[in-house]
């Protein structure tokens, strides 16, 4: 029975299939709609009860250069990695560092250790194969990606804000969670209904076979604390520019250089590859946009190195498999 059973928390063959084709999967219903709404309510708990502008850093510097805030605003990044986090949306900060609007309606994004520090989103990605009767687990899919040892290194609630949620420009996920080789995977959730008015991602299909990783997001200083770090910069990646496989690197034909939209319900998980170019654009419209993402590595056989701008916690990276 046991086959069976793991089967039903992982892709199947035609699910694989289309990831290695594509480089992204949409697979509906992988949240129950009680895990959605415990999910909306613990974001809505985290920006009531934790959120405190007062002294958040980027609004303590009402005066002063850009570069202050900027230094300030590095630091707090940087240091986010075992910590819950908000960031706040550029249109919501003035340029005396006041917000103006609601400060539930003007944070971009809360990151990036809920998968540790928040119970209702540790449960996600604790969730063992077969566990979750019949919905997929992210555990099963790594087991059926192949991953030996995967690590959820970074996670992140992003609130595309009404009217004045940014667009995000088309990117790598593999450049800001750099391994050699490459292994980044990207688990997106939706908590809410996720349209083209409300700024839904965008795919380009097929191009994690033949977009390499050629930039890093990097720490500009490595080794120092985050205060000295002095922020971050993309650097040539030096490194191996695709994943280990035959189907990576080969094929250049780039075939139709068109984004797919994917518009997806509450509840839907989109599997992104880390060498998979995606974007999304603004959220013009009255309606927020509310996700829940999770990043994934190999920690078998590849080199997370010291320039990376997330730095592991002293007790490593969350592992997956229990």
């Amino acid at each position: 029975m046991g086959h069976t059973h793991h089967l039903s928390s992982g892709l199947n063959h035609g699910q694989l299939a289309q990831f290695h084709r594509d480089g992204c999967l949409i697979l509906p219903d992988a949240l129950s709609p009680e895990t959605v709404q415990s999910l909306l309510a613990e974001t809505r708990r985290l920006l009531h009860d934790e959120l405190d502008l007062s002294s958040h850093p980027l609004t303590k510097f009402s005066t002063g250069g850009s570069d202050d805030r900027e230094h300030v605003g590095d630091a707090y990044f940087l240091g986010s990695g075992d910590k819950i986090r908000f960031f706040l949306e550029e249109d919501a900060v003035d340029a005396q560092g006041k917000v103006t609007r609601p400060k539930e309606r003007a944070v971009n994004k809360i990151g990036h250790y809920l998968h540790e520090l928040s119970g209702p989103f540790r449960q996600l990605s604790a969730t063992q194969e077969g566990e979750d009767e019949g919905r997929v687990t992210p555990a099963g899919v790594a087991r059926s990606l192949g991953y030996r040892d995967p690590r959820v290194l970074q996670s992140m609630v992003i609130l595309k804000q009404p009217e004045i949620g940014g667009a995000v420009p088309p990117h790598q996920d593999s450049c800001f969670l750099y391994t050699d080789p490459p292994s980044a995977i990207g688990f997106w959730y939706a908590l809410e209904d996720a349209t083209l008015e409300n700024g839904c991602l965008s795919f380009l299909p097929g191009s994690h076979r033949w977009a390499p990783v050629e930039k890093r997001l990097v720490r500009k200083r490595e080794g120092v604390s985050d205060e000295e770090a002095g922020g971050t910069e993309m650097v040539v990646n030096e490194g191996r520019r695709f994943p280990l496989g035959d189907e990576y690197g080969e094929d250049k034909k780039e075939g139709e250089r068109e984004y797919v939209a994917g518009e997806v319900k509450a509840g839907t998980l989109v599997l992104i590859h880390g060498n998979l170019l995606h974007k999304s654009e603004r959220n013009t419209s009255q309606k927020g946009r509310i996700i829940y993402t999770f990043h994934v590595i190999e920690q078998e056989g590849t080199v997370y190195d010291g320039r990376n701008w997330l730095q592991p916690p002293k007790e490593g990276f969350t592992k997956l498999y229990a």
